[in-house]
């Protein structure tokens, strides 16, 4: 399980990412608004939390604009702002669970596990064409077919899976798929492109990874009409 961290405390970014490896889960974490929304997007993590007072733009926004851009990535707000009214704007504006700082890990933790239990039971798999990428097992199914991923195909084809249409860069590729400090290039990405392609191939998947330049790669469908 991926979560996102958008807090601009360095401090408290890392020891949420501490805490909650230690707990198994893998933890990345943004320092502006701005970069959340992106990241966000990306459809690579199972839960987001979200501070409110950020630069760039605060959670409030940053929630707002996810889920007007159909993300439906459970939202942990995680704030100081603790009044009454508060609380009833982080929900509004689309987070599942408002948390109070300062928190005990405890509860923390609690609320972690109860909103991605509650995901777990609705998203099992993302479609596109006539293919599926199971989340469970990091296979691509079409019909009868089906053939598995290895980890780094899996997290590639989760991106563009997610993203469909939209264009994915190769630089934001090498970002979440072999992390901030990797020694990976470009070529790495279209290698691993390249095995997917074979791969939808040999399971007769009507899904093509085109390639734009300068822009990355998106997803299209063959049209059977």
């Amino acid at each position: 399980m991926k979560i996102l961290i958008v807090e601009d405390e360095k401090l408290l970014a890392e020891s949420l990412c501490n805490l909650l490896e230690s707990k198994g889960f893998e933890a990345e974490a943004v320092h502006d608004g701005r970069s959340g929304q992106e990241y966000a997007e990306l459809g690579v993590y199972d839960l987001l939390i979200l501070d409110v007072m950020m630069p760039e733009m605060d959670g409030y926004e940053v929630a707002r604009r996810v889920r007007a851009n159909r993300c439906t990535t459970p939202i942990l707000m995680l704030t100081a702002k603790s009044g009454l009214e508060d609380r009833i704007e982080g929900l509004n504006a689309g987070a599942d669970y408002y948390l109070t700082k300062p928190f005990d890990s405890r509860e923390l933790l609690a609320c972690i596990n109860a909103l991605l239990r509650r995901q777990g039971a609705q998203v099992n798999e993302l479609n596109y064409g006539n293919t599926a990428l199971d989340l469970e097992s990091g296979k691509l199914i079409c019909g009868t077919k089906s053939v598995r991923l290895s980890a780094r195909e899996f997290d590639v084809m989760r991106v563009l899976m997610t993203a469909r249409e939209k264009n994915v860069s190769k630089e934001t590729l090498l970002t979440k798929v072999w992390g901030y400090d990797s020694n990976a290039v470009e070529n790495h990405v279209e290698v691993y492109v390249g095995f997917l392609r074979k791969k939808l191939a040999s399971i007769g998947s009507d899904i093509r990874i085109e390639a734009i330049r300068r822009l990355g790669y998106h997803l299209e469908a063959d049209d059977h009409d």
